[in-house]
Parts: C-alpha cells; sequence; structure tokens
C-alpha cells in the first residue's frame, strides 16, 4: 500500500490532491517517476495561491483582458498578473549602461550574413540510429569522391541528394539567418568560402555544404540596436525584480506538504 502524500496548504488554504493530480498532466516527468510531476504540480499550484492570496489581500477585483483573439483571461490569471503589474517596478534601463554595452562587443550587433551554398542532403529519421549511421556513412563516401574532383558536386548532388535542389545541382540561392536549419546555419558560419564541409548532422540526415560566397552584415550602429538593447533589459529587469517580489512571499508564507525552496523565485 502506498503512503499516503501529505496534504499541500499555504496559510491555512488546503489544495486538494485531485487539483494537484490535475496540474500533473502538464508537468511531464521521466518515464517511472510520477511523482516528480505531482511535487512540480503542488508547487505551482502552492505559489498560485500565495499570488492570488496577496491580490485578494491588497483588495484587487479580476479585470480580464484579451490576450488573443477571442481568448480571455480566466479571473485567477487576471488577478495574478494586476498583482504583478502594481507591484513590480523594475529599474528602468541606463542609456549609458547600453551604449558601454553596445561599445564593449559591437561585433554582436551585426546585420544578418548573407551566403551562397550548395549541399547534397543524405536523409534520416531524427530518432533512427542505424538510418542515421547510414546516412553518414554515405556522405562520408561522396565526401572522398568531393575531395578528389570537387568539381563533380553538381553532378553527386544530382545523383545523391534527397533535396529537391538537386535539380539545380545542389545549388541553394542566396541565404540568410533563419533561412535554414541552426546545425546548417552554424556549419556556414564556420566555412571559408570555396570548401567543402564534413558531413552536419541536421534534423533532416546529414549534409555536405559547398560554401560559394558570403557577404558578412556589417555592424550596426548604436542608434540601430538601441531600442532592442533596451527591451532586453527592461525584460531582464522585470523578471529579477518579479522573482524578488515573489521570494519575498513565499518566504513570509506559511506553506506545509511541499517545499518551495527549488521554485521560490518562478512565476
Amino acid at each position: 500500500m502506498k503512503p499516503l502524500l501529505p496534504p499541500v496548504t499555504v496559510n491555512g488554504v488546503t489544495i486538494s490532491a485531485e487539483r494537484i493530480a490535475a496540474e500533473a498532466q502538464n508537468h511531464p516527468a521521466p518515464k517511472g517517476k510520477p511523482g516528480l510531476a505531482w511535487k512540480a504540480a503542488a508547487r505551482a499550484l502552492a505559489l498560485r495561491e500565495i499570488l492570488l492570496q496577496e491580490a485578494r489581500a491588497r483588495g484587487l477585483d479580476p479585470d480580464p483582458v484579451e490576450v488573443a483573439p477571442g481568448q480571455w483571461e480566466v479571473e485567477d490569471e487576471a488577478l495574478i498578473r494586476q498583482l504583478l503589474d502594481g507591484a513590480i517596478d523594475p529599474e528602468t534601463p541606463d542609456e549609458g549602461a547600453l551604449r558601454a554595452l553596445y561599445e564593449a562587443h559591437p561585433e554582436r550587433f551585426r546585420a544578418p550574413s548573407l551566403f551562397e551554398a550548395a549541399h547534397i542532403l543524405f536523409p534520416a529519421a531524427a530518432g533512427d540510429l542505424a538510418a542515421r549511421a547510414i546516412a553518414r556513412d554515405a556522405a562520408m563516401q561522396i565526401l572522398a569522391e568531393l575531395r578528389k574532383s570537387p568539381r563533380s558536386f553538381a553532378k553527386l548532388a544530382a545523383q545523391h541528394s534527397a533535396c529537391s535542389s538537386r535539380e539545380n545541382g545542389g545549388i541553394l540561392g542566396q541565404l540568410s539567418s533563419g533561412d535554414t536549419v541552426p546545425e546548417f546555419e552554424a556549419a556556414l558560419a564556420t566555412m571559408e568560402e570555396g570548401a567543402i564541409s564534413e558531413p552536419v548532422e541536421s534534423r533532416y540526415g546529414f549534409h555536405l555544404i559547398r560554401l560559394d560566397a558570403r557577404a558578412r552584415g556589417e555592424v550596426l550602429p548604436f542608434e540601430a540596436v538601441l531600442p532592442h538593447l533596451r527591451e532586453a533589459r527592461e525584460k531582464a529587469a522585470w523578471v529579477a525584480a518579479s522573482r524578488a517580489f515573489i521570494a519575498g512571499l513565499v518566504a513570509r508564507a506559511d506553506v506545509s506538504g511541499v517545499s518551495l525552496a527549488e521554485q521560490g523565485a518562478d512565476a
């Protein structure tokens, strides 16, 4: 017989086991360890209860807003949002500090680079290890041929690539940031013009990539990146302030049945 789990209470308010079990569906856990999902759900509900109690103690009335077309907050969501909006006053980013950040690493603030590239795709499903091994071996064999005869790239792409670009010798045309999967883009960023890559693994399989040309993005002026820097700092400041506020509420709350030590700063 399984031991009974202790009741979860927040300042004398009990969170039912049924609510925790329902919430646990939103907290995936490793197979065979459902207790982790239960603990995560209990923490989430306890923290939610702490925030709702604080909102009610401040006399807030729920004023739901539309968060997407036809989708409105429920009253508890509205109360928590209103509480955080009223209680949190994050520090306003200082433009001088943002300029110093920019001037310390201007190379981080470039316009997207442009690439002209071609590839040969050897397909394999992401979870099929056997197919992945076969695809990689095939890519290595073709790479050996390309090292002997780089000019045969178009012919080999037409013969072996699983991408529709094979009809054009593997040529993909002009690419910029976001046009390809991250693994492909990362390989392009490190290649020299005219080079052919080692097999590059992606969710689609393995690629042999030829970089034909690169136009590196220019460093953007501070005025162009200032809005993005300010937005990023404002978000970070809000997160830091909200964590501190919630941690203070947790420290003052009387919680039993679950520990909020690991989640006290999570909204």
